[in-house]
């Protein structure tokens, strides 16, 4: 059974199942949601807890072993089962199609996992928890809905805050929700219930952000030369290997001239789009960027990120000031604009 992430509590309160995933990258969230069941167990009478790990010496007769046995004292039993890699591998697989078939009426069962890619989604093993337990998918976070998620946390402390607000602490504390939520704690702490001030979010909020090189995109083709130098500055401050950066940059360069060239000759920017695989936020994110971005202009920043290339390998681009970092910039600047 899928269950919405903002359905768990109204679910816990009618009773438990004897099975749970959660499949999620934000970990603050899963945890948040782990613990919810954890408690919900502990007031139903699972004392006895096994927390298992799935790790390169796993044996999957470990899990076998912890559903069989009896608990010690008699009580009434929560296994977990931590999957941190989300890939089991063929024995995990059999294994896990086989415990969802089994389950053990004295225990109940806690599976965590990070988000799943498209492909090991259509998994026999997935399907089988899906069929069987209760599966809860966290999505994550995105940056145009943190502000909301902030405002939401604040309310639930008493407090609120103006957009101006909510938009500072989201450029703050971005790709970092944990870190979020220990800010959010802080203003609760440091300021009274009610509206905080805009001076009172920018006194007390830290510059957390986390930033994620295959983000660059959003901020490019969005057009947010703000936020692109903010994660650039970010990315370089964290010791981010450049040439990642660069090569991030480049390929997203390389699929607006791909589909630019492909709507030259008359095709539809939907099948061009089906055609190279995008989707979700970035596919709805395309026809504006290809709408503000011409063809020549694509052409000349392929050609800059050949010379950004050389200055990465430490030969001399001369059209370039400054470090290659500086040209890094340059270059995703020419397609934020």
């Amino acid at each position: 059974m899928q269950l919405r992430p903002e359905a768990l509590d109204g679910h816990l309160a009618k009773g438990l199942a004897p099975l749970y995933v959660i499949t999620s990258d934000e970990h603050l969230l899963a945890l948040e949601a782990a613990d919810k069941i954890r408690r919900a167990a502990r007031a139903q009478g699972y004392s006895e807890r096994d927390v298992l790990t799935v790790e390169r010496s796993f044996k999957w007769g470990e899990l076998l072993a912890a559903n069989q046995a009896m608990s010690l004292f008699g009580d009434k039993k929560l296994i977990e089962l931590r999957i941190p890699g989300g890939k089991p591998g063929k024995d995990g697989s059999a294994a896990l199609q086989n415990y969802a078939k089994d389950l053990n009426p004295d225990n109940l069962t806690l599976i965590t996992l990070p988000k799943l890619d498209w492909q090991t989604a259509k998994a026999s093993w997935v399907a089988a928890l899906q069929q069987a337990a209760v599966y809860v998918e966290i999505p994550n976070v995105e940056r145009a809905q943190l502000p909301g998620w902030i405002g939401m946390r604040l309310s639930a402390q008493n407090q609120s805050a103006d957009r101006q607000s909510l938009d500072f602490i989201a450029d703050r504390v971005e790709g970092n929700l944990l870190a979020a939520h220990q800010e959010i704690q802080k203003l609760a702490l440091l300021y009274e219930p009610g509206k905080l001030t805009y001076d009172q979010v920018v006194d007390a909020v830290l510059n957390v952000a986390r930033y994620d090189v295959f983000k660059l995109s959003e901020a490019m083709l969005a057009g947010d030369p703000a936020r692109l130098v903010r994660m650039l500055e970010g990315l370089k401050g964290e010791g981010e290997a450049l040439p990642l950066v660069l090569w991030a940059v480049s390929e997203e360069i390389r699929t607006l001239l791909k589909l630019k060239a492909g709507m030259a000759q008359g095709r539809p920017l939907g099948a061009l789009l089906k055609e190279y695989r995008i989707w979700g936020p970035r596919e709805r994110m395309m026809e504006p960027a290809l709408r503000r971005i011409s063809l020549p202009a694509l052409e000349a920043a392929l050609r800059q990120a050949a010379q950004v290339d050389k200055m990465v390998k430490g030969l001399r681009a001369k059209q370039f000031a400054g470090d290659a970092w500086d040209a890094m910039l340059q270059l995703a600047l020419k397609v934020a604009s």
